[in-house]
């Protein structure tokens, strides 16, 4: 793993766009979606037109296009009789499930769940002798939750989007999902979703699902909510629905940023190095610290433990394109690094760590000590693991109840407040040319219902 030193200015304008989360090793891609496109469109396509095309044809023609966007992009051949997860299929994906997966699942459930039951807002009203005023908050009808497939399964990220929904009181959640030619959903999936809650399990992923969430088929409802991770394709089609349907936002490669002192092992520092290294070739594991020594001992552990991983090979690219051990000069400008960085997780690797919390201004979520590896909150220990990426934890925040919720203002203006805000309130409707808004107001003065 390469070691940046910040002073070195040759060294300084690669932190410099490891901070703007650019790649320092442009990766060949695999070559497949310009061969993908061609094959389903007969031309090849950019991804932004593909997607372009792939939202029109469900918008406009319902399952017919969904049907046939998933048999020639996922050889599965859906069906209005094949597209749900029916019950019996769900109890037996929790019948086959290993014991301990189980248990894992519902220590998962209950820890999200207590996390967002906290978090819930509580409506209020303030009843004043001139006015009352107060807010409440109500969920959203329906939400679509995307979880990605095909290649892997990620029962973990079905908990972290049905709960909150769950909790915010959503009636109808429908978890959408790409399969396999065999159209079957892993089962570790299925009872993830059955056991938090999830209304309906649909067997479709890509751009054609969140289509057919945003304008609803015959067989696919229409839903007030997409959340949810995806690829690029489904990121774009998130983008262009937008406005029919509202969105979490735009999820990019993973990331993470550890400040250490070098208080904790080095082997603990690699080890959370490569679980980020490891989702896929994008993500960013980045490791800052003030010793150089320690900086060279993390870097000799992350080779030696590279050889261990199941996926390697990803884990290497992600380490060749976007992962660095940056050696500054001081805490302060470790702090600085991390704050213009803004990184999806902020690990901080030190024996006391809450000295370092009064200046750092930006993270998706803080991990703290030696003993919180990033991986707890993948998993199961309770906060959510959706969070903002690409530097975007600088205005944006990790998914919670609030994206189920919507606030709704509450205003009662009283006798006593018509006579006092009266006045004033004509006075700047009239300032502004618009007269009825004060004739309102002034109707209301001269003639109070005592």
């Amino acid at each position: 793993m390469r070691i940046l030193h910040d002073n070195r200015p040759s060294d300084r304008k690669r932190v410099e766009r490891l901070i703007r989360h650019e790649s320092l090793v442009d990766l060949k891609g695999p070559g497949s979606r310009a061969d993908l496109t061609r094959r389903v469109f007969g031309k090849a396509l950019t991804p932004e037109k593909a997607v372009e095309r792939i939202v029109d044809d469900v918008r406009l023609q319902g399952d017919r296009a969904l049907f046939a966007y998933c048999r020639k992009l996922d050889g599965f051949a859906a069906n209005a009789g094949n597209l749900r997860v029916t019950a019996p299929e769900a109890r037996a994906a929790l019948k086959r499930i290993p014991p301990n997966l189980l248990k894992a699942l519902q220590t998962a459930i209950r820890n999200v769940r207590f996390f967002h039951m906290k978090e819930k807002p509580t409506r209020w009203f303030h009843d004043g002798p001139a006015v009352g005023m107060g807010q409440r908050w109500t969920p959203i009808e329906s939400a679509g939750l995307y979880v990605p497939g095909g290649l892997a399964a990620y029962p973990s990220s079905v908990i972290m989007n049905v709960i909150p929904a769950k909790e915010a009181g959503v009636k109808r959640v429908v978890v959408v999902t790409p399969v396999k030619k065999d159209g079957r959903v892993p089962d570790a999936v299925v009872a993830a979703a059955h056991l938090s809650g999830a209304d309906l399990i649909l067997k479709v992923g890509g751009a054609q699902a969140v289509a057919a969430l945003a304008y609803g088929t015959k067989s696919v409802p229409k839903v007030d909510k997409i959340v949810g991770p995806g690829n690029l394709f489904v990121a774009l089609a998130k983008r262009r629905v937008l406005g029919a349907v509202g969105i979490d936002g735009f999820p990019g490669p993973s990331e993470v940023l550890v400040l250490a002192d070098g208080s904790v092992p080095a082997a603990w520092a690699a080890s959370d190095l490569l679980a980020q290294a490891e989702h896929d070739e994008m993500a960013m594991p980045l490791l800052v610290t003030t010793s150089a020594p320690y900086a060279r001992e993390v870097a000799q552990e992350v080779e030696t433990q590279l050889e261990l991983l199941h996926r390697r090979d990803i884990a290497r690219d992600s380490l060749l394109s976007r992962g660095a051990v940056i050696v500054v000069r001081d805490r302060k400008r470790a702090v600085e690094i991390s704050n213009l960085f803004a990184p999806e997780h902020l690990e901080i690797l030190c024996k006391t760590p809450y000295p370092w919390l009064p200046d750092l201004r930006h993270a998706g979520a803080l991990f703290l000590g030696p003993y919180s590896a990033e991986a707890f909150g993948d998993y199961t220990a309770g906060p959510n693991h959706v969070l903002p990426t690409g530097g975007t934890a600088r205005y944006a925040s990790g998914l919670s109840v609030y994206d189920f919720l919507k606030r709704t203002n509450v205003l009662e203006v009283k006798s006593r407040g018509v006579k006092k805000l009266g006045p004033d309130t004509a006075a700047l409707a009239e300032a502004e040319g618009l007269t009825a808004h004060a004739q309102s107001v002034l109707f209301r003065m001269r003639g109070i219902l005592e």
